[in-house]
């Protein structure tokens, strides 16, 4: 099995190797700081295996699609958090946006003194340093584990999904999530994050459906990064046209 890397040099093994495995092959300061592998193009965890010759790039923060990841993990630790902090808390989805990340539950508004204490949590949950594990389940399994877990909308969207579907569960410390990732290996690569906002959000967009409540946060590979983009969300609320038209009595 032949890889061939970024730099257009070539990595031959004569076994299956996981990317991670590959990236600690290379150097272990970029296993360290891998948070995603690129694989013929497609964006891949770094658990996964290769057997077969391909091109490969080791994502890291740094990178766009690998900050994506970081971002990813990131919402997984709020989650965990907010379960811990409000049990009766439901999990929905909580994707990577360009700007960071959010999470939706069903759940009352959360107020900015429920997201500091969510933040706090989170900084514990990354102390501790949980290892992150990947496994999948068979359809059925997958449905009775999240019925279990009394958690509705795991259950319709892993219904929703093809009969044939691989379905893949990650796993942090006491906090186990349906996802198709990609993950970091463990949580305590989260360096820089912060919780930025929380409204209401239908359930998958359906005005006619539940309404959750969606906590928007953000995350950066270093606390330079984080300072430099609170300090432009900061700058931009100055400029907002609402608040200066308020503030000249233009407008009420």
């Amino acid at each position: 099995m032949i890889i061939k890397l970024k730099d257009g040099s070539k990595k031959e093994y004569n076994k299956p190797m996981s990317i991670i495995d590959i990236a600690a092959d290379i150097s272990e300061g970029l296993a360290r700081a891998a948070t995603a592998g690129e694989v013929d193009g497609k964006v891949k965890d770094l658990r996964t295996v290769l057997d077969r010759d391909c091109e490969l790039t080791i994502l890291t923060a740094r990178d766009p699609k690998g900050l994506a990841a970081l971002r990813h993990t990131t919402s997984h630790v709020m989650a965990e958090a907010v379960l811990r902090l409000f049990p009766d808390a439901k999990v929905a989805i909580g994707p990577s946006i360009d700007t960071g990340f959010y999470y939706d539950f069903e759940h009352a508004p959360f107020s900015r003194e429920d997201l500091d204490a969510i933040e706090a949590e989170m900084k514990k949950i990354i102390k501790a340093g949980a290892s992150i594990e990947r496994y999948t389940l068979p359809r059925e399994d997958a449905i009775a584990k999240m019925k279990a877990a009394n958690e509705p909308y795991k259950v319709e969207l892993i219904q929703d999904l093809p009969e044939d579907a691989v379905i893949f569960f990650y796993s942090q410390g006491g906090f186990t999530d349906l996802c198709a990732g990609p993950h970091l290996m463990s949580v305590k690569p989260i360096k820089a994050f912060k919780l930025l906002s929380s409204s209401g959000a239908y359930w998958r967009g359906d005005e006619h459906r539940q309404m959750l409540s969606r906590i928007y946060g953000t995350a950066f590979a270093t606390k330079d990064e984080l300072k430099d983009y609170l300090h432009q969300l900061e700058e931009a609320k100055k400029r907002d046209h609402n608040k200066i038209g308020r503030e000249m009595e233009l407008f009420t």
